[in-house]
């Protein structure tokens, strides 16, 4: 078991959020995976809304197509801090958060 510091960035976008073509958040997980970040997952969301107070849900009389969805990444700061420029030339609007984190990692083959 090993103890570190590292930044947990969370980037709220929406389901229906697109990157050339292709779905951001997908782009979003293609790009940290390809900048050697250390993990990405995608979360999605039943409910939500934004700026634009418009409420999103998976419920069936209120079907929405652009569900909230949350990329979490977990890294070094330095390694967030490299992607941040990044991101931010893939985004239309959305939200990123960064909070540090204490990691515990319990893998025995990797180094994150």
């Amino acid at each position: 078991m090993k103890q570190e510091e590292m930044v947990l960035m969370r980037i709220f976008v929406g389901e229906s959020d697109r990157y050339q073509k292709k779905p951001l958040y997908e782009a979003l997980v293609e790009l940290f995976c390809a900048k050697g970040v250390a993990g990405a997952t995608v979360v999605k969301g039943a409910m939500g809304y934004g700026a634009r107070n418009e409420v999103h849900s998976d419920r069936v009389l209120r079907l929405s197509s652009n569900l909230p969805v949350i990329v979490e990444v977990v890294d070094t700061e330095e390694k967030i801090d490299a992607v941040l420029p990044l991101i931010e030339s893939m985004f239309q609007g959305g939200l990123i958060t960064l909070e540090k984190a204490r990691v515990i990692n319990f893998c025995k083959d990797m180094s994150v």
